[in-house]
């Protein structure tokens, strides 16, 4: 910065004047200027545990540099250096509010000035405080959608629209196995309507005989209320059924609610072991009291969402309004890049936040009721090993790549040194659109006639959706088994053959195949050396390159360097075991991963808890190498080399 450009202005905390320093704009801000010529301290930053201040506005608010301050002959005793020790010491910043903005002045080391010096960094009022925690606690954000997403729902109202649609298209139908499904289809509404009206007349039901009463259950007191609420319903636990009433004093607001299996699973870990991984907000264009009580079924006890934020944290949406996480986080509360959202449709979120949507298929109960149960993994546990997945990449590359950098910027270094901060939709890949779905214009929603689900009536819906739910699995192997015992026949197929899994799954499955060899699978980013893909990824398996992919994202690169990767490991797995097929006798054994539902181990709780074993996953995934009895005979498997040629 050009020594004309330097101004001089007077710091003062509250009223306390630290002294005179001299500003550099930056190249993008060269006329910047402090009000009055005066940096009036607001505040300090909380200290941070781990992450320095330079880190965390990087993260948030990245490249925002306005400018780069210097003490004028400045004592070591002065109020200004005394400043500078403490935020430099305790990972803090001195802070001021300038309109919708605050401008934190970060203490930076110097290889040449003698004097404090600080960089002047701008970032959204109250985003630093917010997100300087959830990195500390090593905490992202999860956006739920509702209706399809996590529960179906029906009122007595949208039972009948839905039974009488149903009827005249069964009339109208002369295909005999489109009228069969149809049928059961039916059958299904009108046996679920029967139990609404049994709990709206009587307030019990009748369970294979067995009476089953309401249980009054007393809704937490929201911001704002006066009087405690007790709503009426009944809990059909091994079902995963709920009848409540919305408004208690109205029979008609009654509601019967199927919620998606393995939700319990997903919201164990998403608080597992006394840490919060997730901070959690729910994103839908449904009203507001019916919102509110869905949400106190998904969670009674008020462990993801605490009573008091609750207003805060479930966003209701206008019906026709895109959906955006910069809505979802109007108060501040934390940055887009750090959160990630599981919700059904794609379409409906704001183009800016796509990357970052995990789209899980359609919830419906009634249209494919086996789809839910008929994998291994259901999709809701897919949906965990997703955000596991997600936060490991992301707090792997802010601890490795991000923080290493940091560490070693001075006051002296450009702006343009600052390294790039993680992003989740770089870790979020999603299935690819169009992968398995077929147009069914027939298909009509599952859930209640809310301003939500009225426009899923002509969306795209998955024909068959048990065999879409199925592609999900974690299980999905790269051989196919044949009637004759062995999985392989290695002299037909080939590595380009192998039907390769849903991308949001492809690096757990390397972690995985490392794990079981006892090998470190990591990847690197490296210089990108095309002029049109920005970002180069190598996969490092033990110590070998086994694959590599460049992309225009650093997610595109990821997913490319994976498919290579598995592709070059099936090709050295069939090279070693051609010559072994007429000794193999049996068939593979076919690991369960039923123990776990397909659950992944946290890697970033193991970077925390265990930093020696960083890289290493133990995920129950389903066995990918066959009979694989030790793991020096994985490793020489997939390397393509036999036993007896190592040394």
């Amino acid at each position: 910065m050009a020594r004309q450009e330097i101004k001089f202005v007077t710091v003062f905390h509250a009223d306390v004047c630290l002294g005179e320093v001299e500003v550099f704009p930056s190249v993008k801000s060269p006329n910047f200027q402090f009000p009055s010529n005066e940096i009036r301290i607001s505040d300090l930053s909380p200290p941070s545990e781990r992450c320095p201040p330079l880190s965390v506005l990087q993260t948030i608010s990245p490249f925002s540099v306005r400018c780069k301050i210097q003490a004028k002959s400045a004592t070591v005793d002065s109020p200004i250096s005394r400043l500078y020790l403490s935020c430099f010491q305790d990972y803090k910043t001195a802070f001021m509010i300038l309109g919708d903005e605050e401008l934190h002045l970060v203490a930076m080391p110097s290889k040449v000035e003698k004097s404090p010096c600080f960089w002047c960094c701008s970032v959204r009022a109250g985003l630093y405080n917010s997100c300087l925690g959830m990195l500390n606690l090593r905490c992202l954000a999860i956006v739920f959608d509702l209706d399809e997403t996590l529960i179906v729902a029906n009122t007595m109202k949208s039972f009948e629209d839905r039974i009488e649609a149903l009827s005249h298209r069964i009339d109208v139908e002369n295909d005999p196995f489109k009228v069969s499904g149809m049928s059961a289809e039916l059958k299904r509404y009108i046996e679920d309507k029967e139990i609404l009206r049994q709990y709206l007349e009587n307030d019990a039901i009748l369970d294979n005989g067995r009476l089953i009463s309401v249980q009054n259950e007393q809704i937490p007191l929201l911001p704002g209320s006066q009087e405690p609420i007790a709503r009426p319903v009944i809990r059909l636990h091994e079902k995963n059924i709920v009848l409540t009433r919305v408004n208690p004093e109205i029979r008609d607001t009654s509601v019967f609610v199927r919620l998606r299996p393995a939700w319990e699973d997903l919201r164990s870990y998403l608080t597992a072991k006394g840490r919060k991984r997730f901070e959690v907000y729910v994103c839908t264009m449904a009203e507001r009291d019916y919102a509110l009580e869905i949400w106190r079924l998904l969670d009674p006890e008020s462990h993801l969402i605490n009573s008091k934020e609750l207003l805060d944290r479930i966003i209701c949406v206008k019906s026709g309004s895109k959906k955006s996480l910069q809505h979802v986080f109007k108060d501040g509360n934390c940055h887009p890049k750090m959160a990630m959202v599981i919700d059904d449709r794609l379409q409906v979120w704001d183009e800016r936040d796509q990357p970052r949507v995990h789209v899980v298929p359609a919830f419906t109960p009634y249209y494919a009721p086996q789809a839910e149960v008929a994998n291994a993994v259901p999709v809701l546990c897919v949906a965990r090993n997703v955000a596991c997945n997600v936060r490991g990449g992301f707090f792997k590359e802010f601890d490795e790549i991000l923080l290493k950098r940091v560490f070693e910027l001075c006051y002296e270094n450009e702006i343009s040194d600052l390294p790039s901060a993680p992003d989740v939709g770089d870790y979020l890949m999603s299935e690819e659109s169009g992968t398995g779905v077929n147009i069914n214009k027939d298909l009509i929603f599952e859930g209640s006639n809310c301003s939500e689900t009225k426009q899923k009536i002509n969306r795209t819906a998955y024909l068959g959706a048990e065999q879409d739910i199925q592609r999900q699995a974690v299980t999905t192997r790269f051989m196919s088994s044949d009637d004759d015992g062995f999985g392989i026949r290695a002299s037909t197929i080939k590595a380009d053959s192998l039907p390769l899994l849903p991308s949001s799954l492809l690096i757990a499955v390397l972690q995985e195949i490392g794990r079981r060899c006892e090998s470190q699978v990591e990847f690197r980013n490296v210089a990108g050396t095309s002029k049109g893909l920005h970002f180069t990824v190598e996969v490092i398996f033990s110590t070998d390159k086994i694959g590599i992919g460049m992309g225009r994202t650093r997610k595109e690169a990821q997913l490319q360097a994976a498919e290579n990767a598995l592709r070059n490991l099936a090709s050295g797995y069939l090279s070693f075991i051609t010559p072994n097929v007429e000794i193999a006798g049996k068939a593979p054994d076919d690991t369960s991963i039923g123990d776990t539902n397909g659950f992944l181990e946290d890697f970033s709780d193991t970077i925390l808890e265990e930093p020696s074993k960083k890289y290493m996953t133990s995920s129950s995934l389903t066995e990918l190498l066959g009979q694989t009895d030790t793991p020096e005979r994985s490793s020489s498997a997939l390397s393509g080399r036999t036993l007896s040629s190592k040394k």
